[in-house]
């Protein structure tokens, strides 16, 4: 079984952006490429895992989200860099609490990551979860990953803290992925 590193895209691959609906508002955050490069060198494949409401906010449809994740793939490219899936839900939320699950697949659900290492072959107790917000933290903790890691770019600025369900929390994703690169290595 193959081990992997899930990661959220706004605000932790990707510049932030409320309700992202077009193309030309993807931006790689800096390191993203890099990041995900040092994390397949070392054997983890990399997985996108994404909430996407504005779909079921009639702000997109899933045609224009698939133009957006063409943008951020040619972005990707572009910079030698690749995932190896994408999982979405595009339900929208009713609560605000981002521990409770409403859908099996909306973060903090772990739908989108059991999903993926059913597909992919995935080894969950030796895969991580990155995000910026508490829903991606729960969502890693409830698919049962070895460990969530939160970023402080997007959201991850502005988590408490004290009350965050993370393992380690880091300044964005490249630090994300050299700890668990580093992690890896001590084993």
């Amino acid at each position: 079984m193959a081990k992997a590193v899930f990661i959220d895209r706004d605000g932790t691959l990707i510049k932030l952006v409320h309700h992202l609906t077009r193309p030309e508002e993807v931006a790689l955050l800096p390191m993203a490429a890099e990041a995900l490069k040092l994390l397949h060198g070392a054997g983890y494949l990399c997985v996108l895992i994404t909430n996407q409401s504005v779909i079921g906010r009639g702000k997109l449809t899933e045609a224009g989200l698939e133009r957006v994740h063409a943008e951020l793939y040619r972005q990707l490219t572009n910079a030698n860099a690749t995932l190896d899936g994408v999982y979405y839900c595009p339900v929208a939320p009713t609560v605000q609490d981002p521990s409770v699950i409403e859908h099996p697949d909306r973060k903090p659900g772990p739908g989108m990551l059991l999903r993926a290492a059913e597909d992919l072959g995935l080894d969950l107790p030796a895969s991580w979860m990155v995000g910026d917000s508490l829903s991606d933290l729960y969502a890693g903790r409830n698919a049962g990953c070895h460990a969530s890691i939160l970023v402080r770019t997007g959201y991850g600025d502005r988590v408490d803290k004290e009350q965050a369900p993370a393992d380690f929390i880091v300044d964005d994703i490249l630090a994300a992925a050299r700890l668990i690169v580093g992690a890896a290595e001590a084993l």
